[in-house]
């Protein structure tokens, strides 16, 4: 008995989309020293110029690579609240940013885009030696 077995790709014509990443960082420094803001990219970028390629895993051409031609010009910026005041937790401050961030999830909603991740993560203040801190939460959009 011979069997054949016939494979097909599946494709499809569904558009990749637009992808919009907003970045929180809210700063772990005490009596209002440090700065936190929402940040969004607002530059289109071609990342092929920044790559390079290792061909035996240990010669590479990153020095060709400069990092001030990595920084962007234009982006959106939005003042937030520092995590600490001078007696500590500031929770009023918590929430302030909470409104923010809300309120610019529900915009990008009304926009078209579709909250799809979140990630986050935190460099704490680690003691009396060590004064600040962030706190970094990456969200991604899709439209």
């Amino acid at each position: 008995m011979c069997l054949n077995v016939v494979a097909m790709a599946q494709t499809t014509t569904e558009k990749l989309g637009e992808w919009k990443i907003v970045t929180v960082v809210e700063s772990i420094v005490p009596m209002g020293l440090g700065r936190s803001r929402m940040i969004e990219n607002t530059t289109e970028v071609n990342t092929e110029q920044f790559r390079t390629s290792r061909t035996d895993g240990q010669k590479s051409d990153q020095k060709s690579v400069s990092r001030s031609e990595l920084k962007v010009e234009n982006f959106d910026e939005a003042k937030l609240l520092n995590f600490f005041s001078a007696a500590g937790i500031n929770f009023q401050n918590i929430a302030s940013n909470d409104a923010m961030i809300g309120a610019r999830i529900m915009e990008l909603e009304a926009a078209g885009f579709k909250f799809i991740y979140v990630t986050s993560a935190v460099e704490s203040h680690a003691g009396k030696d060590d004064s600040g801190g962030i706190f970094i939460t990456r969200m991604f959009f899709k439209k």
